[in-house]
């Protein structure tokens, strides 16, 4: 009798009671839907296991890491979150690097993902004012970058660490292994541009719409059509390279037969920027878009670790970039392209279809310029309407850096820019790592204006 009491008083407790909110082992976003995420590693570089978290603010979770040092907590409300750490159930003998930031802040938008991450370390002395890293940022000199990690500019976190943590060889490898990946992946999209440049004059700053919609097709192919992975990088790298060829049929081979000068076609590449960004952001919002909604898994390659697709978008890349070099050296049409990058008219002479050539390097720059956009996509773990946009700059710096008008240059240039960008994130915040690229684009050019593999020319 009391025992059946008991138990229905039990029962009675259990329905009345909140729900609470279990926390989960994995996590994708959808429209209505968003995820915070992030890695816990010891100092050593292991996993944390059983790290509890909580997760306040226009909801409460709570989250705790699995065998990976991996958590994950799902949210259905944007805003602005709280992320704390409970410091006791650290592995014994591990405390947060840098306890100030416990709890950390993360700004959430429905349909993205968001990283929030912890370090573990002896903590280190704080050289000025104190500020967390951004948000997702890799100051774990172990942790791979966090799922949702992203572009400036695309309203997801960033990868790559804050200048206010300690330096040790483990971070330092960790952050040159990302600066090779993103110097290679920026090479795919910046060797089209220089193409572009060497054979035409033109500054194409409409380029940068070419790298977001090779991500943008990707993520339609992915989650609206419903393909594999690698048939939609194809199709998304098909669709790059229509979308050069249609540019310079239906625009540019008309100027140019028209006479149009330099300066006017580059206000013209200006204004299609301008109304494919808006054309864009039109039909797929103003938030980020993942390509895979999984998150990716991590390879251990000594002290560093990077996600598997970071490592395929880097073996593909030097691949593709390789296949590029061949084609400009030992082809027929390549030995062509670069005599009519290097003279015109004097290519024209000697019996070259200028034009033919021309329509091939569109082409070939839409396509690399897509392929560039599917793997920073998948790099960035985001993708958004205005991803190309916000590395432009970089691009023309590679370009500029490397020797105008030289794919070789473009990629010497980009590596260069790629290894700055998140080398400096050991010694500088994570939020001007853009512009360490930017001053040593301008000192290169003030000791060398014809860029690193540029030739020196005669004026005057």
């Amino acid at each position: 009798m009391i025992a059946g009491l008991l138990l229905l008083l039990g029962t009675l407790l259990t329905v009345l009671a909140p729900p609470a909110t279990a926390a989960v082992t994995s996590c994708s976003p959808t429209p209505t839907t968003a995820c915070l995420n992030g890695t816990i590693r010891t100092a050593a570089g292991e996993p944390a296991v059983g790290v509890e978290l909580s997760v306040t603010g226009p909801e409460e979770t709570t989250a705790v890491t699995g065998e990976d040092g991996r958590w994950f907590a799902e949210v259905a409300t944007a805003g602005t979150y709280e992320v704390a750490v409970d410091e006791a159930t650290l592995p014994e003998g591990e405390s947060l690097r840098d306890p100030a930031a416990n709890p950390r802040a993360v700004t959430v938008t429905l349909g993205s993902s968001a990283g929030a991450l912890f370090p573990l370390g002896e903590p280190s002395a704080p050289s000025g004012p104190t500020a967390p890293p951004a948000e997702g940022g890799t100051d774990d000199p172990a942790a791979p970058p966090a799922a949702g990690g992203g572009e400036p500019g695309l309203d997801t976190p960033t990868q790559g660490g804050s200048g206010g943590s300690s330096i040790t060889w483990a971070r330092v490898a960790q952050q040159a292994m990302a600066g090779l990946v993103f110097g290679t992946l920026l090479a795919l999209a910046s060797v089209g541009l220089s193409l572009i440049f060497g054979t035409t004059g033109l500054s194409n700053f409409a380029h940068g719409e070419m790298v977001t919609l090779g991500g943008l097709a990707a993520f339609v192919f992915v989650q609206v059509v419903g393909l594999p992975l690698v048939p939609a990088v194809v199709l998304a790298v098909a669709v790059g390279a229509l979308a050069g060829w249609v540019q310079d049929a239906g625009m540019w081979k008309p100027l140019r037969k028209r006479r149009v000068g330099l300066t006017q076609q580059l206000i013209v590449t200006i204004g299609l920027a301008i109304t494919a960004q808006y054309v864009f952001q039109f039909f797929f919002g103003g938030g980020s878009l993942r390509i895979v909604t999984a998150n990716p898994s991590t390879v251990n390659l000594g002290p560093v670790f990077i996600t598997t697709q970071s490592l395929v978008g880097l073996v593909v890349g030097l691949l593709v970039l390789g296949g590029v070099a061949y084609f400009l050296v030992g082809t027929r049409t390549g030995r062509a392209t670069r005599a009519v990058s290097d003279n015109p008219a004097l290519a024209a002479a000697s019996g070259i279809a200028v034009d033919r050539i021309i329509r091939l390097v569109w082409t070939i720059g839409g396509a690399l310029a897509a392929l560039g956009g599917v793997f920073l996509g998948l790099y960035f773990n985001a993708t958004a309407w205005n991803m190309g946009a916000t590395i432009l700059l970089l691009m023309f710096a590679a370009v500029t850096l490397g020797g105008l008008g030289t794919a070789f240059g473009a990629l010497v240039g980009s590596l260069v820019i790629g290894l700055v960008v998140e080398m400096s994130n050991l010694v500088i915040p994570s939020d001007m790592r853009y512009a360490g690229a930017l001053v040593i684009l301008i000192l290169v050019l003030l000791l060398r204006p014809q860029g690193i593999l540029g030739r020196a020319e005669r004026i005057g």
